[in-house]
């Protein structure tokens, strides 16, 4: 697919993804639970507060910092050449698989496209149980970017999944068993949901997708035990509410802003931040002002919901730049000065460090080729006017809509004070369209042709950046886009994983390969996880080649190297060889 007009492909490749979700979903019947062989530890505010030093994986990112890193050493520089397969486990879908093995004590969790869970021994893959969500009645059309799901949350004796259909489910961790299912909406007014859960205080948080239909974003907090909703904010404030001034008159209704992505809890400061989408129409010449809080890091109360402070990555966004990017909370020193910081790596190709008590900038920098977000002045990003699209003038500009970096999430890790972050060398073609809204149908009022970045010879890349400086550090080059996040440890080492198929370890201080996987069954675009076991550590990565590249990749997804991706879903658990 080409891209060339990007309105028409976006739907004729919703219609494709429907037929084939629709193929997939009648061929899995419904599963019967069994009962799991090992007790289950329940999964307290305690315990998750405390996530860093626990033996397993209890969230999305590990811990509420989001911070991709565990302190396991087991597996570390010495012998990580070591590193052999204890098992795999296939899932016989074809679509992309994005979710992190989630683990606590014996019970290993993941998700898979279509919203089926599995649960499995986390030392020998054994299948505990599976629960497959109906969504024979989901309006998959209106989906973007593959019908993925990106894992789980843990609490007490539950394991929760959000779902396509606007659903989160909780189910007894042990059997399987629902205990309830509540739905946020209904399933076809252009709203999904893909991200992990995250758990803060007894709350399931979640956030919605459908920035490209007209929706209009919100995170959302239910109660864990009964799923009733306690609060919900809306990411596109309406003209009574604090930043609605920044919208024409009725557009905050059709505003976008998803917030598709899991969020960051700062326990210290009981702050809940969460990155936020672009804004719709994507044709910025038709909604005047700033677009709050598209674009932005959003953080909250998370009693209430109440935003106490925003970032805005990108100001009045025309190029769907995005900012639901993870927000990684570290500590840094910049320029002599301590800062407790989130760290961010943007689509808009630049990497920020932003003061999580205030939300004042304290530095950006480029991590990639980045034209039309210009810079900053007085701690306020700005943007180059002549980059902005109309439907009189088109525009080349870098990154493309698909980011220096997308939702694959970036790791730090505090004993090298590095971020390791994949990355995207790619710029794009745009112009404006016309486009009014309509329930349902894509509003962009754009076309797009994306295409390889001229001043770079590969599409992707990992690298490393110093947190103190935001400079990099070094940079491990891919003739294929590296679509995959990465996972820090203790034993000095980075796991990521290429889009060929194979998993690598890289030094984390230098940036040289250590070990590398044998060719695995896809490319690679899951989430590494690590975690121990009786004393063993293992690390998981899924293969299953999909999400956005394939299908919004224009030049790139046309590449022969990168259309000749196998897909199929594999999870693949990794361990030292006795």
């Amino acid at each position: 697919m080409r891209n060339k007009a990007g309105s028409i492909e976006f739907k004729r490749s919703r219609v494709e993804l429907l037929k084939k979700a629709a193929l997939v979903l009648l061929a899995f019947a419904p599963v019967a639970v069994t009962a799991a062989q090992a007790p289950y530890e329940p999964v307290t505010d305690a315990r998750l507060l405390a996530a860093q030093k626990d033996p397993g994986w209890l969230m999305y990112r590990r811990d509420y910092t989001s911070s991709g890193y565990a302190p396991f050493d087991q597996i570390n520089t010495g012998n990580v050449a070591q590193l052999k397969p204890a098992f795999d486990y296939e899932t016989g879908l074809k679509q992309g698989h994005e979710s992190p093995a989630v683990v606590n004590g014996h019970f290993l969790y993941v998700t898979t496209p279509l919203d089926h869970l599995i649960a499995m021994d986390a030392t020998s893959g054994k299948v505990l149980w599976k629960y497959d969500h109906d969504l024979s009645k989901a309006a998959l059309k209106t989906v973007c970017c593959d019908v993925v799901n990106r894992g789980v949350a843990l609490y007490q004796n539950n394991v929760y999944m959000a779902t396509l259909d606007n659903h989160v489910v909780a189910l007894d961790g042990a059997t399987g068993k629902v205990k309830w299912s509540k739905a946020l909406m209904a399933p076809d007014v252009g709203y999904a949901m893909t991200l992990a859960p995250l758990i803060v205080k007894g709350k399931v948080v979640v956030g919605v997708s459908g920035g490209e239909y007209g929706a209009r974003g919100f995170v959302e907090a239910l109660d864990a035990k009964t799923g009733k909703m306690l609060w919900q904010t809306h990411t596109i404030p309406a003209p009574n509410e604090p930043g609605g001034d920044t919208w024409p008159k009725g557009a905050y209704k059709t505003g976008g802003g998803a917030a598709w992505l899991t969020g960051t809890y700062d326990a210290e400061n009981d702050t809940l931040m969460w990155g936020v989408g672009n804004p719709g129409p994507w044709l910025a010449t038709l909604r005047p002002g700033e677009n709050l809080y598209t674009d932005s890091v959003i953080a909250m109360n998370p009693s209430n919901g109440k935003i106490k402070w925003h970032f805005q990555y990108t100001p009045h966004d025309t190029w769907d730049y995005d900012g639901t990017n993870e927000t990684v909370m570290t500590d840094l020193t910049y320029q002599g000065k301590p800062y407790k910081a989130i760290v961010s790596a943007s689509r808009n190709g630049w990497f920020y460090a932003i003061d999580r008590t205030n939300g004042k900038l304290i530095y950006m920098e480029q991590f990639t080729h980045a034209t039309s977000v210009a810079g900053q002045k007085d701690g306020k990003v700005y943007t180059d006017d002549d980059m902005r699209p109309t439907p009189d003038k088109e525009v080349f500009t870098c990154p493309s809509f698909l980011g220096g970096k997308n939702w694959w999430p970036i790791s730090i890790n505090p004993n090298t004070q590095m971020a390791y972050v994949p990355t995207m060398h790619t710029c794009m073609k745009m112009k404006g369209a016309a486009v009014s809204y309509k329930a349902g149908l894509p509003f962009l009022g754009e076309s797009f042709t994306v295409m390889q970045d001229p001043t770079q010879k590969n599409w992707g890349s990992v690298q490393a950046i110093d947190l103190n400086t935001g400079k990099q550090v070094w940079t491990h080059e891919s003739d294929l886009p590296w679509n995959d996040g990465t996972l820090s440890t203790g034993g000095g080492l980075m796991f990521s994983g290429s889009a060929d198929g194979y998993f690598m370890a890289f030094d984390a201080k230098s940036g040289n390969v250590l070990w590398k996987s044998d060719q695995l069954s896809s490319g690679i675009i899951g989430v590494p996880s690590t975690y121990t076991v009786d004393g063993t550590q293992y690390v998981a990565v899924y293969a299953g080649w999909g999400g956005a590249t394939p299908i919004w990749g224009g030049d790139m997804a046309n590449d022969p190297k990168v259309k000749s991706i196998p897909t199929g879903g594999h999870l693949y658990v990794f361990k030292l060889a006795k």
